[in-house]
């Protein structure tokens, strides 16, 4: 079949400017696949997974020609869980990945998917160095730290990123052992749970432990618009 002809089903596309990460700031299209195989208590896109449909089914083409209509330099693949799909999601990357326009395609993962055959990919394609983890590593208060792949780390580099979402010092302690004890390569993200910790509190904890390569990560688009506000 042609890579074009290919279908996914999405929840929205759209382009606003990334709200949280290394590129936080650049006009940014966002590309949000549809479902998840993690149920997190504090996920706030449960729109994006069952029992709700999926928006709308889009090839691989039609998507490509939405990406061409905006021309922003930096793409994120987002979900639900977007390497749920994962011939079809490599058959996206690698239509998009060529694009001349396009510097940075970051794809927002779980961190409960094996990352090694889209880390092998990219490694192999000469348009891979566009590709980036951003990979949510869930702790206790999700309900699904069980869910998460430790050999992850392995397949990450200096261009990915690992956030941790934080709701509580005890928290705040677990992501520092996972850090400590799993982190190799790659810029480490903190963020207060939107609902639980005062982004204040967060960078006291921060500034009272040792390391200084862990970055505080806000949702500046919760900011800017009303937090439950859709594409955006």
């Amino acid at each position: 079949m042609n890579p074009k002809e290919i279908t996914l089903p999405l929840v929205e596309i759209f382009q606003t400017v990334e709200g949280e990460g290394g590129k936080a700031g650049f006009p940014t299209t966002f590309i949000r696949l549809y479902n998840c195989n993690l149920r997190c208590t504090w996920c706030d896109t449960p729109y994006s997974y069952a029992p709700h449909p999926p928006e709308k089914m889009l090839t691989v083409g039609e998507i490509l020609e939405q990406v061409k209509r905006w021309g922003n330099r930096h793409i994120c693949l987002t979900g639900g869980e977007p390497l749920l799909y994962r011939d079809k999601v490599l058959a996206l990357l690698q239509e998009l990945a060529p694009l001349p326009f396009l510097e940075d395609i970051h794809i927002e993962t779980n961190g409960a998917i094996d990352l090694l055959p889209f880390h092998r990919w990219r490694e192999s394609s000469p348009h891979g160095w566009k590709i980036r983890f951003i990979m949510d590593f869930k702790l206790r208060s999700s309900g699904e730290r069980d869910k998460m792949i430790l050999s992850n780390f392995l397949h990450l580099t200096d261009r990915d990123e690992i956030k941790f979402v934080i709701s509580d010092r005890a928290e705040f302690d677990e992501a520092l052992s996972v850090v400590e004890s799993a982190v190799r390569r790659g810029q480490i993200l903190f963020s207060p749970e939107w609902n639980s910790l005062p982004p204040d509190r967060l960078v006291s904890w921060l500034l009272q432990q040792p390391r200084r390569d862990i970055r505080l990560n806000l949702q500046t688009h919760k900011y800017i618009w009303d937090p439950d506000r859709r594409g955006v």
